[in-house]
């Protein structure tokens, strides 16, 4: 099935977020005991929800998107490239230029949104703040009332699964043993709210997220059997 995939039809993407403040202490009461309610089975035992602030980006309700990075390919005859390009910054504008590009460039039934564990986090993840935001949710992230055979969505840990439901592959480890080359670089997820709010260097965090983009359409084409890119097709715009 995926062979058949036009993949000039793809968005790759991927998102980084961190806790929508800086420390727990930034929040007012409420949110703190909301935070607090919302993370008592997560938290280690005797661990504070101020010591566990740092993990407040996996959530929608307590965290925020501050890079998004999208890559899709172009085919001009033999010629293959493969253009990257982020979104970053202040979270609203991060999400009204995604969906301009969804609504003006991939709005129609042959595209396909795809990312890894994307399913899971990514795509629920925007959707949630576009509402905290107030902004209108795209058609390709809007499926209430869909059929799951209807859902322009490709995951590839979902691929990867086979239907083994059990089953979470990181991107690092599917890449390692697909032999593509490694997406990280000198920061992992975990690091990404230090870099943000402490070391303010948001170019890390860029570069890192579209290493990510580029890793999963690696995995696509390896899944298809097809040559993986070369860094001369890759373009960064």
């Amino acid at each position: 099935m995926i062979e058949k995939i036009n993949l000039e039809n793809v968005l790759f993407l991927d998102i980084e977020t961190v806790p929508e403040q800086e420390n727990f202490t930034l929040l007012d009461e409420e949110t703190k005991l909301l935070y607090d309610l919302k993370t008592q089975y997560q938290r280690k035992d005797g661990q504070s929800p101020d010591e566990f602030y740092e993990r407040a980006g996996i959530w929608a309700e307590f965290g925020k998107i501050i890079c998004l990075s999208v890559g899709y390919f172009t085919f001009k005859g033999d010629i293959r490239h493969f253009r990257v390009t982020s979104f970053h910054g202040d979270e609203i504008k991060i999400l009204k230029d995604f969906n301009n590009l969804l609504n003006n460039h991939f709005n129609q039934p042959q595209h396909i949104l795809c990312g890894h564990n994307a399913k899971e986090f990514d795509f629920p993840f925007m959707a949630r703040r576009m509402i905290i935001n107030n902004i209108a949710i795209p058609p390709k992230l809007n499926l209430f009332g869909k059929k799951p055979w209807e859902v322009p969505h490709i995951d590839t840990m979902e691929l990867w699964k086979f239907g083994d439901f059990k089953s979470y592959t990181s991107l690092r480890l599917l890449t390692k043993i697909l032999g593509i080359p490694s997406p990280k670089g000198d920061i992992d997820g975990s690091q990404v709210g230090h870099v943000y709010y402490v070391e303010k260097d948001i170019d890390r965090i860029v570069t890192y997220c579209e290493k990510d983009v580029i890793a999963v359409a690696q995995i696509l084409l390896r899944m298809r059997r097809e040559d993986l890119l070369i860094d001369e097709e890759i373009i960064h715009v």
